[in-house]
C-alpha cells in the first residue's frame, strides 16, 4: 500500500489518516509463517513545522510454536511505531529516518520489517516454560517423566571420574 504524502511535505495538509488491514500470510520467520490473519494498521502522518512524523499501532495475531516444548501459541499483540519521514538526506543515513521517494511511502515494507524486528529470539508458551524432556521427549509442563536426571553424557564420563 502506497501512502501519498505530497500534500504533508507541501504543506497543504497537517495530517493523514491510516486505517488499513495488511496481508502478511505469505511472510516467512524462523521457518513458520506468524501472521495468518490480516495485520490491522492505524494511526495518521503529521506535519509539524516541517517535521513529517508517522504514529501507527500495528495489531496483529503470532501464530506459532514454543521454542522450548514445540506446543502451538496464538497471541495478540501490539506494536506502536514511530518513524520521521524524509525526501532526501543531506548526511548519511543513520537509520533514524526513513527516505521516502517522490513524496510516496510503501507502507507495507515499513510494517513488515518494523513486525521483524519486534519478535523475540526465543518465543515460549508462558515464561516458565519447563520444555522438553532430552532423553524421552515428553513436554515437561504436564509432569515429570521416569527418565534419571544424573544419568550422564558418555562424552562426558571421564569428567565425572573427577568428581568421585
Amino acid at each position: 500500500m502506497l501512502l501519498q504524502l505530497q500534500p504533508l511535505f507541501m504543506g497543504e495538509k497537517d495530517s493523514v489518516s491510516i486505517d488499513c488491514e495488511l496481508d502478511f500470510s505469505g511472510l516467512e520467520w524462523n521457518g513458520i509463517y506468524p501472521f495468518q490473519q490480516p495485520v490491522r494498521v492505524s494511526g495518521t502522518v503529521t506535519q509539524s513545522a516541517g517535521v513529517v512524523t508517522l504514529r501507527a499501532k500495528v495489531h496483529y495475531r503470532y501464530d506459532g510454536v514454543c521454542d522450548r516444548c514445540t506446543c502451538e501459541i496464538h497471541r495478540d499483540l501490539v506494536m506502536e511505531m514511530e518513524h520521521i519521514l524524509v525526501v532526501s538526506l543531506n548526511h548519511e543515513d543513520d537509520g533514524s529516518f526513513v527516505l521516502i521517494d517522490n513524496y510516496q511511502l510503501p507502507l507495507d515494507e515499513l510494517v513488515e520489517e518494523d513486525l521483524i524486528l519486534d519478535q523475540p529470539s526465543k518465543v515460549l508458551c508462558r515464561d516458565d516454560c519447563r520444555g522438553l524432556c532430552p532423553q524421552c521427549g515428553k513436554d515437561l509442563n504436564g509432569g515429570l517423566c521416569g527418565c534419571q536426571p544424573d544419568t550422564v553424557d558418555p562424552r562426558l564420563a571421564v569428567l565425572k571420574q573427577l568428581l568421585d
